[in-house]
């Protein structure tokens, strides 16, 4: 099993002739993505580089090829409108790449998806990642002959977005068989993080990067209630950083319901209050959101707590009680 996108995940792009949406694309069905199309207005009946179809609407993609998941490469001021209308069409997994989407644009977007899923059952939910995030991956066993370069590298897997994915295992690529769901409100500590489980010989189940904006999709607290379920998942790296509440959420949730191990990590300890770091959503403000106050939350609930970066995996293998 996996979290939220697996081998058989159709999957469309919002942008597709765009430079990103193209090169990103490209990318995804190297790597296995069941990629079935895009969507640009105005190019319908058009073929992209890869011989996909593109499609004036969502809508027109999904009945021509089923898919079930978007990845959206939009310009910020239409990216608001992309997630409706790939949510309208009904697309249950988006993926919103896109960086700088105006706050209010997402706090009309979240308000809708929030009413259509008031009246969808559990099993039923729109689900949205990002914006302003690198996707989600679920490595499948490697097809591929390379090691080295994410060109040289395929997998019978699902990669949605821009994470590198040679860097990802399987766990049948593993001597220990396990496998780890890493979820983070950074990029590239995803990266990392995937680099340094892989290294310890620990596969990954499912990764999501769930960005950094202060209006966006999935939580901290949504991914871990994934990973507890997913019977192919055998522990949990959580990458955090400053701002807002959702680590000290998660750390309530993962303390009251969460059997697994979980590592964690808080970036921004040093950020001076009032400065936004980074992302949109990494700002203390109020005397809320500090580094501190996040890793208190986190080790009060149990979870091990990696000091830097450099040691997020050896955390993460502390926890399982390996290496």
């Amino acid at each position: 099993m996996s979290v939220l996108v697996h081998a058989d995940t159709k999957v469309i792009c919002q942008g597709i002739t765009g430079s990103f949406g193209a090169m990103h694309t490209k990318g995804c069905l190297h790597y296995g993505t069941q990629l079935v199309g895009g969507v640009t207005p105005g190019k319908g009946g058009q073929k992209d580089d890869n011989g996909l179809p593109i499609f004036n609407t969502v809508q027109e993609a999904v009945d021509a090829t089923g898919a079930d998941a978007t990845m959206i490469f939009v310009p910020p001021p239409f990216a608001g409108d992309a997630i409706l209308e790939a949510a309208y069409a009904g697309i249950h997994t988006i993926v919103a790449i896109t960086e700088g989407v105006p706050v209010a644009d997402m706090l009309r977007v979240r308000a809708a998806l929030d009413e259509m899923n008031a009246s969808r059952p559990d099993d039923d939910q729109l689900t949205l990642i990002g914006p302003n995030c690198p996707g989600i991956i679920t490595p499948g066993p490697k097809t591929g002959d390379g090691e080295s370069a994410s060109d040289s590298y395929t997998s019978a897997g699902c990669k949605i977005g821009i994470m590198p994915g040679y860097i990802n295992r399987h766990r049948s690529e593993t001597k220990s068989g396990k496998a780890v769901g890493i979820v983070s409100r950074s990029g590239t500590l995803t990266y990392e993080a995937v680099w340094q489980t892989s290294s310890l010989d620990l596969a990954q189940s499912t990764c999501i990067g769930i960005g950094g904006d202060p209006v966006r999709g999935l939580s901290h607290t949504d991914c871990l209630r994934l990973f507890q379920n997913d019977p192919d998942t055998d522990a949990i790296l959580m990458i955090g950083e400053i701002g807002g509440t959702d680590e000290e959420e998660a750390a309530a949730w993962a303390s009251a319901h969460v059997t697994k191990p979980v590592a964690a990590f808080i970036a921004g300890r040093t950020a001076p209050p009032g400065k936004r770091m980074g992302h949109a959503g990494a700002i203390i403000s109020g005397g809320q959101g500090t580094a501190d106050a996040k890793i208190e939350a986190l080790q009060a609930a149990g979870i091990e707590v990696a000091e830097t970066p450099a040691d997020m995996g050896r955390a993460m293998a502390r926890a399982m009680g390996i290496g």
